[in-house]
């Protein structure tokens, strides 16, 4: 149980996870919960405040999610953001209607009360972001307004005596740049919060649940190469000791040398116990003929956990399977409630599971971000090569082959991509860059080599930079690594005679293709 918090009520907006993140980058431990949540699991967080996210909702309309009962009776500070701010005035003897002129993006505010804690050291001028179609008409009787944009009037309003604060804008994006600065404010100068959410806490927490949750049952954990099953397996093993056993699945669909490194890795560097298993032909063959990306996950997913549980067999009574799934993979893949925050997709750790197991899941980084997982591996002594490998998604190459899969088609794609990574290696910008990879796409196109033409196959590269993996820019990489890239590609992998690079942001695309 931590020793404090704040609490972050969702009301459906994509931006939900990124409060909870900046919390925790200012040492202030939170936790998303549905806006309905009963008060016991609120107060089994401690919490100094509490926040009240945005939505797609209007505060007006028949059905919208409404002000919990025991925020207002809780005494705590609260800060209502967009929505929030909105419920707060529609909650009160305030009102909100709909606007005539909606705010979507880049605005301006000024700030008329400097002497507000919420704003204590910022400029009085603050580029935001907004993203409201309704707007406060009034305020509530026992505030003030503290900011103002040329469209909003009450852009930031405040009742000190209560710590209640609203907001129009969203301080918790990357374009409200200082935006963690109002929410630092928020926590420590409102909430009053200690802090105290650092590396060490977080491992020492999930290293206390994971015993707890496993006691003296045994648990394997699935390997993928990437760096959140690395950091899954280190705590388990902090935890349970040798009550834990990893296994590695080759399944056909993974980057160029990938299998051989991840074996040579945790048996010689990291000394946990490992079984590799050869199982490529199992996952190609049940994947042949198979485009839908969603049929490909649920394969994907029912063939990790039927190989998990035979190999369980084999090692005895296992009654536990660990996996590295991550905040952003649960925020992704399901709602808080479904008729809130819509569905994105179906996440490779998450929505591809059989609904019938034999084995419970053990997800000792479910609340964590990327960034905190790092933290996390760092501390517990992990490799910095693996710390920061480049993201791959638990189905692999498989949702990088668009269409359907052969072992051709993945030999194809894992030439290619071995050859963009060792670029971006060759000119330092791995490190510059959070995901980079290729995609293979279903389509041929006509080209020339030498004196004949050519109908192959067409890579796609992506490369993206990003702070948390909600959101993302496409990568500015140098024309003469691109070129480069595209160069070796058509020339040292005969199946392909077209190389093109993707630009599109996240949103509205994914970081993956499918």
């Amino acid at each position: 149980m931590p020793t404090e918090s704040i609490v972050v009520l969702d009301f459906g907006s994509q931006y939900s996870q990124l409060i909870v993140r900046r919390l925790r980058e200012a040492g202030v431990y939170s936790e998303l919960l549905p806006f309905y949540a009963e008060t016991a699991a609120v107060q089994a967080l401690n919490p100094r405040g509490v926040i009240l996210s945005g939505g797609p909702a209007s505060v007006y309309a028949e059905g919208a999610p409404q002000m919990p009962a025991w925020v207002i009776e809780s005494g705590l500070p609260v800060l209502g953001i967009c929505y929030g701010m909105q419920l707060i005035a529609h909650t009160l003897d305030g009102s909100v209607e709909a606007s005539t002129k909606r705010e979507f993006g880049p605005a301006e505010i000024t700030i008329d009360h400097p002497e507000s804690p919420l704003f204590a050291a910022l400029d009085l001028q603050q580029r935001v972001w907004m993203s409201h179609g309704d707007k406060l008409t009034k305020m509530p009787s026992s505030f003030h307004p503290i900011a103002h944009s040329a469209n909003s009037p009450y852009a930031a309003m405040g009742d000190e005596e209560r710590r209640w604060y609203g907001l129009q804008f969203h301080p918790e994006v990357v374009h409200t740049p200082h935006g963690r600065e109002l929410i630092r404010n928020f926590a420590y100068r409102v909430c009053g919060c200690e802090g105290g959410w650092t590396a060490e806490a977080i491992a020492e927490q999930a290293i206390t649940r994971i015993h707890e949750q496993v006691g003296g049952g045994r648990v394997i954990c699935g390997l993928s190469g990437g760096v959140d099953s690395a950091v899954a397996a280190a705590l388990i093993g902090r935890a349970v000791g040798e009550q834990l056993t990893c296994i590695f699945v080759d399944t056909g669909l993974l980057r160029l040398g990938e299998a051989e490194q991840v074996i040579e890795t945790f048996r010689n560097n990291l000394h946990i116990p490992l079984i590799a298993v050869n199982a490529a032909e199992e996952f190609l063959s049940a994947l042949e003929g198979v485009s839908d990306p969603e049929a490909k996950r649920k394969i994907i997913g029912e063939k990790f956990i039927r190989i998990f549980e035979r190999e369980a067999e084999s090692l005895g009574d296992v009654q536990f399977l660990a996996q590295g799934t991550l905040y952003p993979d649960v925020i992704e893949s399901t709602a808080a409630d479904r008729n809130v925050a819509a569905k994105i997709k179906t996440h490779h750790n998450v929505g591809g599971l059989p609904e019938k197991m034999n084995l419970k899941l053990v997800e000792p980084l479910r609340y964590l971000f990327k960034d905190e997982v790092r933290a996390v591996g760092l501390e517990l002594g992990l490799p910095e090569s693996w710390i920061w490998r480049h993201p791959f998604p638990g189905p692999g190459l498989a949702v990088r082959i668009l269409g359907p899969i052969t072992h051709e088609r993945a030999e194809t794609l894992r030439r290619a991509d071995a050859i963009f990574l060792e670029e971006l290696r060759n000119f330092g910008l791995e490190r510059e860059v959070q995901q980079a990879f290729a995609v293979l796409l279903p389509v041929q196109s006509v080209g020339v080599m030498g004196d004949y033409r050519t109908y192959a196959d067409v890579i796609a590269l992506r490369a993206v930079t990003t702070e948390d993996f909600m959101t993302a820019d496409w990568a500015r990489l140098p024309a003469d690594l691109l070129q480069r890239a595209a160069n070796r590609i058509v020339n040292e992998v005969r199946e392909v005679n077209r190389v093109v690079y993707d630009i599109t942001s996240k949103p509205p695309a994914t970081i993956e293709w499918e």
